[in-house]
């Protein structure tokens, strides 16, 4: 399928991902509002994500038609990182539970195709 770097990209976004799933598990907005703990661990995530997919679009522009709103992530890392002054923390609440899953599939599943010289992950 891919450039082993560009696999390791997509690793680092599903591996955010699974982490995204697994730090929410279980929490409603109140919670993450009122920890300071998980709000840190979620915009890691987030940073990694976006940062990640950036590179592997860099590499591999092609990549966009697989993921859904490539920009748009990549967008939303840029503004936790260089904006975040003016996060809602609802917004990102809502990104959590209503894209995390998606992007996760979507990440597995080109993870899951072969290599270009015919071997899978």
């Amino acid at each position: 399928m891919k450039l082993l770097e560009v696999r390791k990209y997509l690793y680092d976004i599903r591996q955010a991902g699974l982490l995204l799933q697994q730090f929410v598990a279980g929490k409603a907005l109140e919670d993450y509002i009122g920890d300071a703990l998980l709000r840190s661990a979620v915009d890691r995530q987030f940073g990694i994500i976006g940062e990640a997919l950036s590179k592997a679009i860099q590499i591999d522009p092609g990549l966009s038609e697989h993921i859904i709103n490539t920009r748009r992530i990549i967008g939303f890392r840029n503004r936790l990182i260089h904006g975040y002054t003016s996060i809602d923390n609802e917004v990102v609440w809502g990104i959590v539970e209503s894209n995390i899953d998606a992007l996760v599939q979507q990440v597995s599943s080109l993870l899951d195709q072969p290599d270009d010289d015919g071997t899978s992950n």
